[in-house]
């Protein structure tokens, strides 16, 4: 399955499953929610996950037949079971198996499943709080008032070949991505935007895709009230609408 993500035209939104997170019975009642919802992509994986991110998506995709996406927080969750991979290189910080290192491990495994893989810069940023991104990959966030180094960085990754830019709060985090820091990088970038992070208010989620967000991913929130998936969906179909052909 080839899958694109939206870029200008239309808004989408994700949503993250961390496979520690979920067991059959919230499982279950969160691939019913997203259906109902007309959610675009699953994410499946997380930056301190366990358990097999293989197995989730095995479930996901015999309950639903929206797009499975891995998101590994590590090599261990690699999997050729998802529709597509995001291959995230932290391009915010500077430690080099996040850059390269880690890459160069996945690649032979992915290989065969190249068409697949969907080369993603990822950018995290200061939004109150050390989140488990930050911790775990023992880098720094982009200030959260520097819209010129995010802008820098997102551009340097779209040079590089990436094929999104993905602004990341961090999970658990306080506030979501400055949406002036949103504009900044939707002005300069000719590649999909993605944010996420501390979206957990239909207020929010607007505000990010009034900014120019592509797609937006919901998590954290979602587990603390499943009502927000059925939110950013209807927020997300507002912007389509508006949009002819949509």
């Amino acid at each position: 399955m080839r899958i694109d993500i939206p870029y200008r035209q239309r808004k989408a939104v994700a949503q993250l499953i961390d496979p520690d997170k979920v067991d059959d019975k919230s499982l279950a009642l969160t691939a019913e929610h997203a259906i109902r919802a007309k959610v675009d992509f699953l994410l499946a994986g997380g930056s301190l996950t366990s358990a097999p991110v293989n197995i989730l998506i095995e479930k996901l995709k015999r309950m639903t037949d929206i797009p499975v996406i891995l998101f590994p927080g590590n090599l261990i969750q690699l999997t050729a079971e998802a529709d597509a991979v995001f291959l995230l290189s932290l391009i915010s910080g500077r430690n080099p198996e996040l850059l390269i290192g880690n890459h160069v491990i996945a690649a032979p495994f992915l290989k065969n499943v190249r068409e697949s893989v969907i080369p993603v810069g990822y950018i995290l940023v200061d939004c109150g709080g050390r989140t488990s991104v930050e911790y775990m990959s023992q880098t720094s966030p982009v200030p959260r008032d520097k819209y010129d180094i995010a802008v820098a960085t997102a551009l340097a990754g779209e040079m590089l070949g990436m094929k999104a830019i993905y602004l990341e709060a961090g999970s658990g985090a306080s506030l979501p991505v400055d949406t002036k820091m949103i504009e900044a990088v939707r002005a300069e970038i000719t590649i999909p935007l993605i944010t996420g992070g501390g979206l957990n208010t239909p207020e929010k989620i607007e505000g990010a895709f009034a900014a120019g967000a592509d797609m937006i991913v919901v998590g954290n929130g979602c587990e603390k009230n499943a009502q927000l998936i059925t939110d950013a969906c209807t927020v997300r179909d507002k912007y389509n609408l508006r949009t002819p052909g949509i």
